[in-house]
């Protein structure tokens, strides 16, 4: 197998694994879109949310147009490099192009509005805070996507454990607090051992979110930077392939 076929082998896996990726994308955005106890329905429904915040309610589509972009640019990969298609091939190399071009730029957007997120988040954490106290203890998706938060990330509110002070929960149950605010109680805690807890072991969601991101900081900038190498070789291998076709068609 001369440079030629290798590079055509390696375009063709390459771009097969673009094109699950995409499917398995496309998927996730249509599950999204129809699950209605998603945290998007959670989203929802909470009160006096931030105006900017509706824009989340787009991310199945998000993810819809960016797995039906994948599978695009995996086929045209594929068939380009199977089929010698001069054509399909330049189409991978200026979508690949766009979708690089967007990445920077959206990275650049990111840095410069980094102000704006923050305060996003702080209006967000304010109204999160009162829905927990509204609604936490009487409707059932909020209750269930806390709990279900808690558990898995460890954490106890979005701030703090103040946060399900005066719930219906927290009424119903003698002014006390979720037992995952007190890891060493299986039922209901008094304030006493959540204020302990979130003074040692147990901190917000938010914050707690905050901390795994910043300890995997290396690992999402690592695989920022696999990704756009890999978005510059796809299309150094596309445009050589199409100046090799090109010189055997002539």
């Amino acid at each position: 197998m001369g440079c030629f076929g290798f590079l055509k082998v390696m375009m063709f896996a390459f771009n097969g694994i673009i094109f699950l990726a995409g499917a398995a994308i496309l998927g996730v955005g249509i599950w999204v879109k129809v699950d209605s106890g998603s945290v998007l329905g959670f989203l929802q429904q909470i009160d006096n949310a931030p105006s900017e915040l509706s824009q989340l309610l787009n991310v199945g589509y998000l993810l819809i147009a960016v797995g039906a972009v994948l599978l695009i640019i995996g086929f045209l990969g594929c068939c380009g490099a199977v089929k010698e298609s001069r054509c399909m091939l330049l189409m991978f190399f200026v979508i690949v192009l766009v979708v690089f071009i967007a990445e920077v730029a959206g990275a650049v957007v990111i840095l410069v509005f980094k102000p704006l997120a923050e305060e996003l988040i702080n209006k967000l954490g304010t109204e999160a805070s009162a829905s927990i106290r509204k609604d936490y203890g009487k409707n059932s998706d909020v209750t269930g996507l806390w709990n279900a938060t808690m558990d898995t990330l460890k954490c106890c509110g979005f701030n703090n454990y103040t946060d399900f002070t005066g719930s219906p929960f927290y009424q119903e149950n003698s002014n006390q607090y979720p037992p995952q605010c007190c890891p060493s109680h299986d039922s209901p805690c008094n304030s006493t051992a959540a204020a302990s807890a979130a003074g040692t072991t147990i901190s917000g969601c938010f914050p707690k979110f905050l901390k795994l991101i910043d300890d995997n900081s290396v690992v999402i900038v690592a695989v920022a930077l696999g990704i756009a190498v890999l978005e510059v070789c796809a299309m150094v291998v596309s445009m050589t392939l199409y100046c090799k076709i090109g010189s055997k068609t002539d």
